[in-house]
């Protein structure tokens, strides 16, 4: 077993990772979809178990907020753990007029407000995208389980959850984005860097254009269409 500042092994990591943002939801997903789960971690209440799902073996970890902390994270379990094939799986702002409340997105791309891509000291600005492998087996598999209001295009990975612009989701509407979210950017720059694959799958829990959003109880219940998606992926 290995142990980082950040993550104390204590059971097998494998090699498909399931990334929500709330460690309760990476218990609640363990304790559901898997069969079989044993805690692998739980420093800092970011807790991680692995279990078997569809046959295959299969982990899920909580990552907490922001593009710092699954910086961190997707570094460790690439780099240290071997993990191969990351999917965050998270809630999202939409910030288009024919995505609704409770749709699923696929980012393919991840534009951000984040500087963490400085750090490659890259002659230009990277655009960072998801894994093809993983967004087409996605999208085949939303279509197999027969799931509709699928969409497909590039998210907003922002740092600000309370931005001071109150321009800004206008602004990036009008570039197309889909929806806004807090830590894609990180996650696929870390894995187009350390060869990794890795897919952001968002459910849209409120939308900031007509202000509507979901409650936390249904938001326990619509984010099952997003894990069982996911848990296909291993």
């Amino acid at each position: 077993m290995k142990n980082t500042p950040h993550i104390n092994q204590t059971a097998e990591i494998a090699e498909t990772i399931l990334l929500p943002g709330d460690p309760l939801r990476a218990k609640f997903i363990a304790e559901n979809f898997f069969e079989n789960p044993a805690q692998f971690n739980a420093v800092r209440g970011a807790l991680g178990f692995t279990g078997t799902a569809n046959g295959k073996k299969i982990s899920v970890l909580g990552t907490g907020m922001g593009v710092p902390s699954m910086g961190i994270y997707s570094y460790e379990l690439i780099n240290i753990f071997g993990v191969k094939n990351l999917i965050r799986i998270g809630s999202c702002g939409a910030i288009q007029e024919n995505i609704n409340l409770y749709d699923i997105i696929l980012g393919i791309g991840s534009s951000t407000t984040s500087n963490f891509g400085s750090q490659f000291c890259l002659p230009g600005v990277f655009c960072p995208t998801a894994s093809w492998s993983l967004l087409e087996k996605a999208k085949k598999s939303a279509d197999t389980l027969g799931m509709k209001n699928i969409h497909i295009g590039n998210i907003l990975c922002d740092d600000a959850f309370y931005s001071d612009d109150s321009e800004s989701v206008n602004k990036w509407k009008k570039m197309g984005i889909l929806g806004i979210e807090m830590e894609s950017a990180a996650l696929y720059m870390n894995a187009a860097r350390y060869k990794a694959n890795a897919l952001c799958i968002l459910t849209v829990s409120d939308h900031l254009l007509t202000k509507e959003a979901t409650t936390a109880k249904d938001r326990e219940i619509s984010f099952t269409n997003m894990i069982n998606i996911a848990l296909t992926l291993a």
